[in-house]
């Protein structure tokens, strides 16, 4: 008697679906709510499609210095996050995969650091920039050779909605 008691009070709880459900979304929908997104002129694909390749930097073996193709990479991110005041960006900081772990994720590190510090030279509120080194954990080419290594060494600005 329990047992069709519990049955009974189950029953009249079950959740019947409405009546009228709304439509499914179409893929135009989300290609709509995505390109609404990225069409706002301070979104990151509008970042790179302005940058053009300057939203990252290269560096030499063991090195984090600036040099000056660089310094004109970083001059176009301040003219671009000039224009955008409240946006902020992060700098990840990458190594090639030669060394150990320890030491490339110190210097994608310093590669970081230095590029914010640059930025903040050029007049951006450092408050606006955050930084993170990967070291060798995500290159951008895969190989054990100079020119995926020299791909790999690098320092890139990412936009932060």
């Amino acid at each position: 008697m329990i047992v069709a008691a519990a049955t009974l009070a189950l029953a009249g709880c079950s959740k019947k679906p409405p009546a009228n459900l709304p439509p499914p979304p179409t893929s135009q929908d989300s290609q709509t709510e995505t390109s609404q997104y990225n069409n706002r002129p301070d979104s990151q694909a509008a970042f790179l499609a302005e940058m053009g390749g300057r939203e990252t930097i290269y560096f030499d073996t063991d090195r984090f210095n600036i040099d000056n193709a660089d310094a004109a990479a970083l001059a176009a991110q301040v003219q671009w996050l000039m224009k955008y005041p409240q946006k902020r960006i992060k700098i990840e900081g990458h190594a090639d995969e030669r060394g150990t772990r320890d030491y490339n994720l110190a210097l994608g590190e310093r590669r970081a650091n230095a590029t914010k510090n640059y930025l903040v030279g050029l007049g951006i509120d450092a408050s606006r920039i955050s930084t993170m080194s990967f070291g060798k954990e995500r290159p951008a080419a895969i190989g054990s050779d100079q020119s995926a290594w020299s791909l790999n060494r690098r320092a890139v600005t990412i936009t932060i909605d």
